[in-house]
This record gives C-alpha cells, sequence and structure tokens, in this order.
C-alpha cells in the first residue's frame, strides 16, 4: 500500500475528506520525525515502536574494486513491532 492508497482508505473508512486525512498524516509523520530527531522515540499503539541507533563507523570495501573505505558514524532508524501486530499477522 503506498501513501496516496492509504489515504482514500482512510478517508472512505472515517467519512473525512482525503485532504484531511492528508494533513493529519502529514502532522504526524512531522511529530515522529521531531520526537525522533531529538533523540527520542515513538510508539505507534498496536503497530510498534520507532527509535533512532546509533552506528559506529566502519571499514567497508568497495564491491567493484576492493578498495577499503571509509564509512562514517550515523544514526538511523529502528522499528520493533508490537506484541499485537505480530500476534495478528500469525493467526
Amino acid at each position: 500500500m503506498n501513501q496516496s492508497e492509504l489515504i482514500l482508505k482512510v478517508a472512505s473508512i472515517s467519512g473525512e475528506s482525503k485532504k484531511a486525512v492528508e494533513a493529519v498524516l502529514k502532522t504526524a509523520a512531522d511529530v515522529i520525525l521531531a520526537s525522533l530527531h531529538e533523540g527520542g522515540e515513538a510508539i505507534l499503539p498496536g503497530l510498534g515502536k520507532l527509535t533512532v541507533i546509533d552506528k559506529p563507523a566502519r571499514q567497508g570495501r568497495n564491491p567493484a574494486t576492493g578498495e577499503a573505505i571509509d564509512i562514517p558514524a550515523r544514526r538511523a532508524p529502528a522499528f520493533k513491532a508490537a506484541k499485537a501486530l505480530k500476534d495478528a499477522l500469525n493467526v
């Protein structure tokens, strides 16, 4: 399901306009991003938890040439599925 399909589905179920649903989803995404950027976490009830993990700098290899390259440290998003979601998928 892509973004426009999600908006259509939520709008049809909720009875809200597509514009209103799109605005709510965009606002939710902005709030979640801000929370993660501050080093926090975002809990999506029934779905799971988004957090940020710190990945250390490391050595890598260019697969084409075999040359060693330095991969810098970075922050990456991580998602842990809620038990309710796991159970719903394994019925």
